[in-house]
């Protein structure tokens, strides 16, 4: 079974939630691209195979590359499968051995950075992923509604009553992650869709995150408000750092400017090495089954 290399280990950054429609997949392009246009060498990981959706964001990006017929900055990438094997031991090692021979693929490519995309959903390929993290991000609707996926709270006075089988799946990896190699997994939870003005929900929300966080220990950040400008490019691959290369006609106003300075507080966040030699990347596409 192939096993990762501790000389040509890169960053792991994780992208995980076991709910969708948090912004998930549009964090997770614009911290690729991000990196990028950093001088990182990246790899790009997509663990929900099925789904496809960060595979079909690079395809579409390089569609709309080929249409222009310009480039843009873009990251290696393996796509991951999980095994169909029904002995529960064997598909657990199958796995870890395809995790394991992406990313040392990845590796090989020169990749610094490897931002992996977990699945909407709890299998053990995401689990074993979620070990490896060094940064693990995860975007929650800045409501009650999606902080289920973070602990269960109290109906009327929002007293924090259990962490979520989520939280305490983070907790299991940290523990894998420091018996592995003492590493530790800063975990950074992100507030997606902000209320542009004071509210109480949204205060409460803040107050309970900050309880919990010291609780189980993970940071907030402010997350992408809801703009339009990130749907309009999405579906063609682009992120904010692309619409002036890209040319795709798009007047930037105050709300691109506030759109482009919260992705720059994500990224600052995000407690990265320095870049070993800053570049331009242009990446290729491989497959693990």
């Amino acid at each position: 079974m192939a096993t990762i290399s501790a000389l040509r280990r890169p960053y792991f950054i994780v992208l995980g939630n076991e709910k969708g429609g948090s912004g998930k997949s549009t964090t997770c392009i614009h911290v690729i691209v991000s990196l990028l246009r950093e001088g990182y060498r990246v790899g790009a990981l997509d663990l929900d195979a099925r789904q496809g959706t960060l595979g079909g964001t690079l395809d579409a990006r390089c569609a709309f590359m080929e249409a222009r017929g310009i480039e843009l900055p873009m990251p290696h990438f393996a796509l991951v499968y999980r095994s169909q094997k029904d002995h529960r031991p064997e598909a657990e090692a199958e796995d870890r051995a395809n995790f394991e021979a992406a990313v040392n693929m990845l590796s090989l490519q020169g990749a610094e950075v490897i931002v992996m995309d977990c699945p909407g959903s709890d299998n053990y390929l995401s689990r074993y992923a979620h070990s490896y993290a060094d940064t693990l991000i995860t975007p929650i609707n800045d409501s009650f509604v999606d902080f289920s996926v973070l602990a269960k709270v109290d109906a009327d006075n929002h007293d924090i009553i259990d962490p979520s089988v989520y939280s305490d799946m983070v907790w299991e990896a940290r523990k894998q992650r420091y018996m592995r190699d003492r590493g530790k997994i800063d975990w950074i939870v992100m507030r997606n869709r902000l209320a542009a003005v004071e509210a109480r929900n949204k205060r409460d929300v803040g107050e309970t995150l900050d309880l919990l966080a010291k609780r189980i220990g993970f940071r907030t950040v402010k997350g992408f408000g809801e703009r339009v400008i990130f749907r309009e490019l999405y579906l063609q691959g682009l992120t904010l750092m692309d619409v002036k290369e890209a040319n795709v006609g798009i007047p930037l106003g105050l709300s691109h400017v506030a759109a482009r300075n919260e992705v720059r507080a994500l990224m600052k966040a995000i407690k990265l090495p320095p870049a070993r030699q800053p570049h331009a990347q242009a990446g290729d596409a491989a497959q693990v089954a």
